[in-house]
């Protein structure tokens, strides 16, 4: 068995080779073939093609596999994630690129739900005083009643005494004040027991009690539930129907997680249900459920419909399509909302002018006061979806070297939704820059078997190279707090003090926030407004950290975004920026770290392994060292 695995490995080999071969060949265009077995002495690397990080001195055995070694060469120009080919090349790796660009972008999405009641437009008609039901009107569900429509007779001493209150304070007359502050108490009374004006002044001509008041619907709607029965007794509070208003209805649609980004209050929503094919309803997001359905995985969209003809019906499947189109930063667009005011408490009352609100009275506010409406700007930055390699959390693409020809280098993107046939990239890449869309995975096979570090790999990540930018004076003093509090929660986690971890946490991000880009040019305006958004996020995942393991976690990313931020704006502080590696953090992932001096400060294990890492690189030179020659 173990001779006929390693003889498919060994076929499985040879075609990986062929292939790589032909790349290599490719930028010579002819020539000798290439010898059956490579000789020893025309190598100084041996790797093994299936297991690249072997790499020895000499010709012999995989360790792992069994299989001969071949030489590593120099990659056919791999080094450090790059591979270069020659025109030839190309051509036998069928590589293609594609420019990355702003565009807009647009995507439908597809939502199923049901119908249901508008709570707000749902009344329950329940017993004012206690008494018996003597006569029901509407009895039974599904009646439609108009408002002011009688529903029920009730018998009730309670009320025989509060018209005779009402009676005897009427025959008393009115010219003492008194008098007339008796007669109001009695009619308010019977107000609240939900008597008419009309009933009030009839009892009040006709001098004599009636044994039954009748009680009509207060709005127009569908009866829907009857719970009260002709001759039961009823005490206060005991609900005798339930009527709902269906010229407005509910939509509850379901979103799942991948959905969520493309949705936002106030889109246009079309809704289409299967009792009327080939036709569409309209209706508006008013709602996102801030809770996710943990059984399902979704979260429900409620959508406002209008429904006059009370053709939707509650519990009705239907499905919806929501049109959303993004600006730049992934935020949904909806300019339909753009100077209209939209009430806090009850968002589905929207006006074109200021005022209260209908439902509760508040004062309307400016949707732009709200976040309802997106400032479109430059719409957003996009890739094919081709181009990247996604690995778990980690997308990679491969960026073509304008200034050499045929060079292609690996780099980690952080990508944002995608949008059909693009996706959004957040950071990572630049207008302008082409990205292999066709081959990729090509270049990245061939960078393996020469022996270069795969960008599919976290291990082989080739960090993203930095462009130094001119910045002013005052941005880089500014700067400069928030890479001192940076070194203050690195000499804090390196002393396991997890109290002042979080504290200085909150104290990073009020620094971040403090920075002015306002002065940098657009191009360096924009990149940091992004490394802002990442240091924030970085510094909260550390202040919400409820144990120092998870803070160390979180500290990794933090240091990774503060090396970027250092490599494009440098420092003015006088202290030496030095970078720091742990191999042996996370598992043996590794670990890259900043200090402001010399000697290993762990921040990764603390006081367990306080002195263990080196010093990889000096990113900013001292003030002081910078004068003197060692």
């Amino acid at each position: 068995m173990a001779t006929r695995r390693f003889r498919t490995y060994g076929v499985v080999a040879l075609l990986i080779l062929a292939f790589a071969a032909g790349l290599i060949l490719g930028r010579g265009g002819s020539g000798p073939p290439a010898p059956a077995h490579p000789m020893p002495a025309a190598a100084e690397i041996w790797t093994c093609s299936m297991h690249p990080q072997i790499q020895q001195p000499e010709f012999g055995a995989c360790p792992i596999c069994g299989m001969d070694l071949i030489p590593a060469g120099d990659g056919g120009g791999a080094s450090a994630g790059e591979l270069t080919l020659t025109e030839s090349a190309r051509r036998l790796a069928e590589i293609e690129v594609a420019t990355v660009e702003h565009r807009s972008v647009a995507r439908e999405i597809r939502l199923v739900g049901k119908i249901d009641y508008d709570e707000s437009r749902v009344t329950v008609i329940s017993a004012r005083f206690p008494g018996r039901l003597d006569r029901l009107f509407v009895n039974y569900t599904g009646i439609p009643v108009r408002e002011g429509d009688h529903l029920a007779e009730l018998y009730s001493p309670e009320l025989l005494t509060a018209q005779e209150e009402l009676i005897q304070a009427v025959r008393a007359g009115g010219a003492n004040e008194t008098r007339r502050a008796n007669r109001d108490a009695a009619r308010e009374k019977l107000r609240l027991w939900g008597l008419t004006a009309g009933q009030i002044t009839q009892i009040e001509e006709r001098r004599e009690p009636s044994e039954r008041v009748t009680i009509y619907a207060p709005q127009e709607g569908i009866v829907m539930e009857k719970p009260g029965i002709e001759g039961m007794y009823v005490e206060v509070g005991t609900p005798i129907y339930r009527i709902a208003d269906l010229s407005q209805v509910w939509v509850k649609l379901d979103a799942y997680e991948s959905d969520i980004a493309w949705i936002r209050y106030g889109q246009t929503v079309e809704i289409r249900a299967e009792a009327y094919p080939g036709e569409t309803f309209h209706g508006r997001v008013v709602f996102i459920d801030p809770v996710l359905d943990p059984r399902t995985r979704t979260v429900k969209v409620r959508v406002n419909v209008p429904n006059p003809d009370g053709r939707l019906k509650p519990e009705m499947f239907v499905s919806a399509v929501i049109e959303s189109r993004l600006a730049a930063g992934g935020t949904v667009l909806d300019p339909d909302l753009a100077g209209k005011w939209i009430s806090p408490m009850h968002p589905e009352v929207i006006k074109d002018e200021p005022g209260p609100c209908d439902v509760c009275g508040m004062p309307l506010v400016r949707a732009e006061e709200l976040g309802h409406v997106a400032v479109e700007g430059d719409p957003p930055l996009v890739i094919p979806a081709s181009a990247p390699l996604i690995t778990g959390k980690r997308a990679v693409v491969y960026v073509a070297d304008p200034a050499r020809e045929g060079t292609y280098r690996g780099r980690e993107v952080r990508l944002g939704p995608r949008a059909g046939e693009v996706y959004l990239v957040q950071d990572g890449l630049e207008e302008g820059e082409e990205v292999v869309v066709r081959g990729n995975f090509k270049i990245d096979s061939a960078i393996q078997i020469m022996a270069g570090p795969s960008m599919m790999s976290h291990t082989g990540q080739v960090e993203q190279e930095r462009e130094a930018l001119e910045v002013p004076a005052a941005f880089n003093d500014e700067l400069d707090r928030v890479l001192a509090i940076y070194f203050d929660i690195q000499q804090s986690l390196s002393r396991d003090r997890r109290e002042d971890v979080s504290r200085l946490a909150e104290r990073l991000v009020e620094a971040v926030a403090a920075v002015d880009g306002s002065p940098l040019s657009a191009r360096a305006r924009r990149l940091w407004h992004q490394d802002a958004r990442a240091l924030r996020q970085a510094a909260d995942r550390i202040g919400t950290a409820s144990e120092l393991a998870a803070a160390r976690e979180a500290f990794e990313p933090l240091s990774t975004i503060i090396t970027g931020v250092v490599r494009s704006y440098g420092s003015s502080s006088g202290a030496p920026v030095l970078r720091f590696h742990c191999p042996m953090a996370f598992d043996w992932k590794g670990a890259d770290w900043l200090q402001n001096k010399p000697g290993v400060e762990n921040p990764y294990f603390g006081s367990g392994m306080f002195r263990c890492g080196t010093e990889e690189e000096t990113l900013y030179v001292s003030m002081e060292s910078a004068g003197h020659d060692d």
